[in-house]
């Protein structure tokens, strides 16, 4: 394993722990997070107050995971599936999905990294927005 490979697992372990404070010191202090269907947030400063709604709203672990780097070791990529449960209505969601009462749901995701430093400078997420939709009811 790659000193690439082992800060995105690392990245993906501490999400799966829950540990906040370990998370957050896998990122560049100008980290740049494109959120899946939403807008690119500059700083790890922000990433906080992201990471505590998403764990207000959702209940999730990554299993499954793959990670390709390249030679460099500058960039990542990584394969997953998400499983999740929704536990708080987020008010962020299109219009016309049910409120959070528990739904489970099993998503293949993808992220793809930016590595500078042996922290993440740049995490880009993706899913199928419209997947999660359907599994939670919309």
């Amino acid at each position: 394993m790659n000193d690439a490979e082992t800060l995105v697992r690392a990245y993906y372990d501490a999400f799966n722990a829950g540990d906040v404070d370990a998370f957050l010191a896998l990122l560049a202090e100008d980290v740049i997070h494109d959120i899946s269907q939403g807008p690119r947030q500059t700083g790890r400063a922000h990433f906080r107050p992201f990471l505590d709604h998403m764990n207000r709203c959702y209940r999730e672990r990554i299993t499954d995971l793959v990670v390709m780097t390249e030679p460099g070791g500058t960039r990542a990529a990584a394969e997953f599936v998400v499983h999740g449960e929704y536990i708080a209505t987020d008010p962020g969601v299109p219009a016309g999905t049910a409120p959070a009462r528990g739904q489970t749901y099993t998503l293949p995701a993808g992220a793809f990294f930016e590595l500078r430093d042996g922290r993440v400078a740049r995490i880009s997420n993706h899913y199928n927005l419209g997947d999660w939709i359907r599994q939670v009811g919309g």
